[in-house]
């Protein structure tokens, strides 16, 4: 039986390190493995403390397809996305306390498609209704070994969050609490895509009046097309702060005259995200020594950064200054691994997403403000589709998510008006030892 192996440093290290003790740095853990025995947790409450003492018995488990339009399509350095094409995961306890998860799928960018995250998911569900009995801890294990590394990163996503929105709704606590109550609010970001410096002015004026004072721009296809967008932002909000993502689209010395002329214009970005291809690891620490050293801006690894291994080399060769972490590219029990070591590291912290509902994103939001320890925070996508399939969940204004006492995610879906385009689906559940199928 496989239990979880992070040491829960990070909750504790995020959530209650004071600001006077945040310069003693914890010590990374020598091995993190999925098969690792549990540290015992130093706190009295949380999620640390359930991964041992709650056991998880599923009577219900399903996926679905979740497809949903976007305002207008979605366009970065490697793909481009006109509507989510997702997979919804829904988790019932024998208790009756549901748990909602969500794979995201962009194309280019995740491992799965949207038929490979459902056949996986349906698997990880018949798994689930199959091994009642056991502690979260082992439950969340075999969840990793069934769906391992970055090729099912996104399902094994939509399945933690859905079993651990389910523990929460049982215990009768909120996602943020769970994860340490450090705030119940997040400030995010907003994206302008790969756009006409016009249709990015018009954006970026949009977004000023809505409240946002950074904007997160998709550059990396066309190096002088992007310095005509970014003057065309500044002219329009001259004020907000803005973060490039490149998206692996530069070389390292396209990435390096992107910041010389942005210098002499008299823009400096709070953030370079991924500027060359994430297998390009002497071109990001080249980029991300130029940087720094010469025009004061951070860069943080983003496709780079897929695993542990990833982390721990980014830190011991100095080749970013930030580690953007998606759920989606690495898993909830990854994304706690990962926060461990890289904040052990010295490493400072964005955390993001694919393109996602408010279920997603939401449990992404809880996550962030629970553990309050992340530096950017970029969580806009549920913000640029056209409908919203998610019911009550965490409340918006402007760039500001607050997040109630409402238990677990607080959010959920219509699960019977879900359109389901794919008619071999399988609704399980267990009655006694019968496995039923509709």
């Amino acid at each position: 039986m496989t239990s979880i192996g992070f040491s829960l440093n990070s909750l504790i290290l995020c959530s209650t390190v004071s600001s006077t003790q945040s310069s003693k740095r914890l010590r990374p853990s020598s091995r993190v493995s999925p098969r690792m025995a549990l540290a015992t947790p130093t706190t009295t409450f949380g999620f640390s403390n359930l991964l041992e003492t709650f056991t998880v018995n599923v009577q219900r488990a399903e996926n679905r397809p979740l497809n949903v339009p976007l305002i207008a399509p979605f366009t970065i350095a490697t793909s481009r996305l006109e509507r989510v094409e997702n997979v919804a995961i829904r988790v019932e306890l024998r208790n009756g306390c549901v748990g909602w998860g969500e794979a995201p799928i962009l194309p280019h960018v995740t491992a799965e498609d949207q038929h490979t995250a459902m056949v996986k998911a349906k698997e990880a569900c018949e798994f689930l209704l199959r091994n009642n009995g056991m502690t979260l801890s082992s439950v969340l294990g075999e969840i990793g070994v069934l769906l391992p590394g970055y090729e099912f990163a996104s399902v094994r996503a939509g399945v933690e969050m859905a079993l651990i929105d389910a523990v929460a709704t049982s215990i009768g606590v909120p996602l943020w609490r769970l994860f340490g109550g450090a705030s119940n609010t997040i400030t995010t970001d907003i994206t302008i895509p790969i756009v006409s410096a016009a249709e990015a002015a018009k954006l970026a004026s949009k977004y000023c009046k809505e409240g946002f004072k950074t904007l997160k721009l998709k550059v990396g296809k066309n190096l002088n097309s992007d310095i005509e967008v970014l003057q065309a932002i500044r002219a329009v909000h001259p004020d907000c702060s803005f973060i490039l993502d490149a998206n692996e689209g530069y070389s390292s010395n396209e990435a390096i005259q992107v910041l010389e002329k942005l210098y002499e214009v008299g823009v400096s970005p709070v953030l370079f995200e991924q500027p060359v291809h994430r297998d390009d690891w002497e071109g990001l620490g080249y980029v991300t020594r130029i940087a720094r050293e010469r025009y004061g801006v951070s860069v943080a690894a983003d496709e780079s950064c897929r695993s542990i291994v990833d982390v721990k080399k980014i830190a011991e060769e100095n080749l970013a200054n930030v580690i953007n972490i998606k759920l989606t590219k690495v898993g909830v029990v990854g994304a706690l691994e990962i926060i461990e070591v890289a904040r052990a590291s010295g490493l400072d912290l964005m955390i993001g997403g694919m393109v996602e509902t408010r279920l997603a994103m939401g449990f992404s939001g809880h996550l962030a403000a629970g553990l309050g320890c992340f530096k950017f925070i970029d969580l806009d996508t549920p913000l640029l589709l056209s409908e919203d399939p998610v019911l009550e969940g965490y409340e918006v204004s402007g760039a500001v998510y607050k997040f109630n006492n409402a238990r677990g995610h607080g959010g959920f879906l219509h699960w019977d008006n879900l359109a389901c385009t794919n008619t071999k689906i399988l609704i399980v559940w267990r009655t006694v030892s019968t496995l039923h199928c509709i």
